[in-house]
């Protein structure tokens, strides 16, 4: 890991990581650069992303991807119905002498993906929740500490609802962006499909290592934020809660229940990282509301009449905006 002179030094130095890291990944990965953006703001912010969109649009490649141009360790977990907590998290052994020993499970990596996470049921979900909160498992009554840096990246189909089990509101507020992966343009596809249907390879370079992403996290926290931007950010959560003094008509017309505190957190966090990846020393409001629809889109629960008139959330929160 590089050292630097100044935290202004090192500011320039993730922007320019990310420009790098986007290069790498734009080999594989054609388009997607709002995902791939809301992604890599989320590892710099030590927090974790669930990725909805429908089969195909290559979630799988651009977690493992990232991970390579990362050079972070990388598990994939498929989820089940049959799925156990032991079979994520690891369990208990008798060895030769008759010894419990601890076998890590697939969770032991710096990069989850949890493939298709609304698949299986809450008890097995629920394994995932105080590795997500505590970045540590409890087995047998002995607590694990997991490698840092460590980020669950899960996805979920959008479309197949048959046999699958809705994440909890607990663990969804876990995660700190909903990012929805959309069809790419007719370019893009062209390309998607030149690239995958030839021999033609391509080799990442690594750009980023474990201690530059601790560093950088750390660097995050560290950036000043106007007061005025950050009771933007507070002011934002607050709109959204229909019993609150902020709500507004349409919020309380159409939602049952808001965002909690940790929304807040995680616009003011999301808007550093989004500033400094612009080489910016200090967010602003549009930083804010850049990353304010993945953060809040599953934070607001509609009631029934939205559902009736069609009215989404990101309707709701751009209204807000």
């Amino acid at each position: 890991m590089r050292k630097y002179a100044s935290e202004v030094e090192a500011v320039d130095a993730l922007a320019e990581a990310y420009q790098e890291i986007k290069k790498q990944i734009g080999q594989i990965i054609v388009g997607q650069d709002e995902v791939v953006e809301n992604v890599l703001i989320s590892i710099f912010c030590d927090g974790h992303s669930l990725l909805v969109g429908v089969p195909g649009l290559a979630k799988t490649l651009l977690v493992k991807t990232l991970a390579d141009a990362l050079h972070l360790s990388f598990n994939r977990i498929q989820f089940t119905p049959d799925l156990m907590p032991s079979d994520i998290i690891g369990s208990e052994i008798l060895d030769h002498d008759r010894n419990f020993v601890f076998t890590k499970g697939p969770i032991f990596a710096n990069i989850i993906l949890a493939d298709e996470i609304n698949r299986t049921p809450p008890k097995t979900q629920a394994a995932l929740l105080e590795a997500m909160q505590e970045r540590s498992v409890t087995v047998a009554g002995h607590k694990h500490n997991l490698d840092l840096p460590f980020f669950v990246l899960a996805t979920q189909n959008p479309i197949e609802q048959e046999g699958t089990y809705p994440l909890p509101e607990a663990q969804l507020d876990r995660f700190m962006f909903n990012i929805v992966v959309d069809y790419p343009s007719y370019e893009e596809e062209v390309q998607v499909v030149k690239n995958t249907t030839s021999n033609k390879t391509a080799s990442l370079e690594k750009v980023l290592d474990k201690e530059d992403i601790l560093y950088f996290q750390h660097l995050v926290r560290k950036i000043p934020i106007p007061d005025n931007v950050l009771e933007y950010a507070v002011t934002l959560t607050h709109k959204t809660r229909p019993d609150g003094e902020l709500a507004t008509e349409r919020v309380k017309e159409f939602v049952d229940w808001g965002a909690g505190p940790r929304a807040s957190q995680f616009l003011v966090l999301g808007a550093k990282a989004h500033a400094i990846l612009r080489g910016k020393y200090s967010p602003d409001i549009e930083d804010v509301k850049a990353i304010a629809i993945p953060i809040l889109r599953h934070r607001i629960i509609r009631n029934y009449k939205a559902e009736a008139e069609g009215v989404s959330v990101e309707e709701i929160i751009r209204s807000l905006l």
